[in-house]
């Protein structure tokens, strides 16, 4: 097995990251407002609470866009949102050929849409759109399968080259982790969750053309639809945390494969850094022993699921069978193949949970 993780920031680049949220915050805001919770309700000016207004004020300039909205639903929310601004049923969907994340399945059955699917490792496969209609594209930031390799500022630069209709990028597990998302890589408009950031359950982003955020604004201009300001706060607050603590856990990551491929744990065959959805360590084994091990580990304290994943309730590491998508690719794979996202756990808790879990398993 080959994987070709993301590139991510170094722990000085998240603490760089972190000063230039704050500052935007700081240039957004007045100083008593962030001592404040927020307000409530459609203000007459805007149509949203002004607090929340504020806080998407600082997610676009953060990321470079024309605008942003928060919105309800999460990830998912966020993505049947666009879908809905820029689509409709029966409208084609340009799409990486392999296993689409499950929640967005589900959005395209509903609307109903038409997949070409083209493989995105291979920059020569969007020819096809040189003769071919397609109405939006949708590319995932991070892995559907292990073998992808493709980067996404090449690919987006390839689809602008041929045609101009818009470019949809799923940023779940890669922002404040990788140096750029979509949009500021040419993308008409990124989504991802703000669950994953830390910030309450339940909040989406969505950043990118003001004409799409516009329309999102029209569809959810009711109270009940809107991120309330004191929710929104908490989503900025928490958000400021986030690279630091993900460059933390990316160097664990980095850690815990180099030790294992070093023999440190016997009857672990190999073990590999990959996006799956989120970054975190491969383990194979030599023997199909993957159920046994997740048991054992759950035994010795191993959070055995995700919340988010990489929530603010996830503080344990994670031992989890690989993903949907994975094992969809190749079933396999998940009798030999664990993943492992230590969270808020150091590399020797892993090594040290993982070690006793296997010894276990091959007795």
């Amino acid at each position: 097995m080959i994987t070709y993780p993301i590139k991510q920031i170094s722990l000085e680049e998240a603490i760089n990251l972190q000063f230039k949220l704050v500052d935007i915050i700081q240039s957004v805001f007045r100083g008593h407002e962030l001592l404040e919770a927020g307000d409530y309700g459609v203000s007459l000016e805007l149509g949203r609470p002004k607090t929340t207004a504020k806080v998407e004020k600082v997610l676009a300039k953060f990321f470079d866009a024309e605008d942003s909205a928060l919105v309800r639903g999460a990830g998912t929310g966020a993505m049947r949102l666009v879908f809905n601004s820029l689509l409709k049923p029966l409208n084609t969907l340009l799409v990486h050929d392999a296993p689409v994340y499950p929640t967005t399945q589900n959005l395209m059955d509903m609307m109903g849409l038409k997949l070409l699917k083209v493989n995105m490792n291979n920059l020569d496969s969007f020819d096809i759109l040189k003769n071919t209609k397609v109405d939006a594209v949708l590319i995932q930031h991070s892995r559907q399968k292990p073998d992808d390799s493709y980067e996404l500022e090449k690919v987006i630069k390839v689809i602008k080259s041929i045609t101009n209709v818009p470019i949809i990028t799923d940023e779940n597990y890669v922002v404040m982790k990788a140096p750029y998302i979509g949009v500021q890589l040419g993308a008409d408009v990124s989504v991802f969750s703000m669950f994953k950031l830390l910030a309450p359950e339940g909040i989406g982003c969505v950043v990118g053309k003001k004409y799409i955020i516009d329309e999102i604004r029209k569809l959810t201009y009711s109270g009940g639809s809107q991120v309330q300001g004191p929710e929104a706060m908490e989503a900025l607050r928490s958000l400021v945390y986030t690279p630091v603590s993900l460059a933390i856990q990316a160097m664990q990551v980095d850690e815990i494969v180099n030790r294992l491929n070093t023999g440190e744990i016997k009857g672990v065959k190999k073990a590999y850094v990959a996006n799956a959805q989120s970054r975190v360590v491969l383990v194979k084994f030599e023997k199909p022993i993957a159920a046994k091990v997740l048991k054992y580990a759950e035994e010795m304290g191993a959070v055995p699921y995700p919340v988010g994943s990489e929530s603010r309730y996830e503080i344990g590491a994670m031992f989890y069978r690989v993903s949907g998508t994975f094992i969809e690719n190749n079933p396999d794979i998940k009798n030999y193949v664990i993943r492992i996202n230590p969270m808020r756990a150091g590399a020797d808790t892993v090594i040290r949970i993982l070690k006793e879990a296997v010894k276990k398993s091959l007795t």
